[in-house]
């Protein structure tokens, strides 16, 4: 099973989500998992981690379905040195034992090593970056999941979930 994850920030709290599917051409989700979260870690840049793993471990301690990749909205590292980002302390945070890959919507300037997903007709890609997984496994991986725009269907789901999520904090 695979899982898309996606936070959504308010004032002090968060609302994580979690979208499973079985396969990447999957348009439709085998279950949902929402999370609110209160007292998060004020941000810090270049620290994100620390506001932004409390939340994501908060919802995998209510995924009641076995779990054999992660997907993230951002990077698992930051730099071509492989500087640390999001994805690689979750990574690292489960023991090693589940891949993380990283779909950022936006570049970032320190990270030009990261694979390029074009989907759609969009003229920008989606920025692949992982761990456990080869990235160029990772990449043709996010091309193929399904929906006609940039941002994949299931990680879209996600995202709203999160958002819509928070009503109920």
């Amino acid at each position: 099973m695979i899982l898309a994850i996606d936070v959504h920030y308010h004032a002090d709290s968060a609302s994580a989500a979690g979208i499973s599917f079985e396969s990447w051409t999957d348009g439709m989700p085998t279950h949902a998992f929402t999370a609110s979260i209160h007292d998060i870690a004020d941000y810090e840049p270049g620290q994100f981690y620390k506001r932004e793993l409390p939340c994501i471990l908060a919802l995998l301690d209510l995924v009641d379905v076995p779990i054999n990749l992660l997907v993230i909205d951002g990077y698992v590292y930051l730099s071509d040195d492989k500087q640390p980002g999001m994805g690689h302390y979750l990574y690292s945070a489960l023991d090693e034992r589940i891949p993380v890959i990283g779909a950022a919507k936006n570049a970032f300037r320190q990270m030009t090593s990261c694979g390029m997903a074009y989907r759609g007709k969009s003229s920008k890609p989606l920025y692949i970056t992982s761990v456990g997984i080869e990235l160029a496994v990772a990449t043709n991986l996010i091309q193929q999941m399904h929906g006609p725009y940039r941002i994949p269907t299931l990680l879209k789901m996600a995202d709203t979930l999160a958002r819509d999520s928070e009503h109920e904090l």
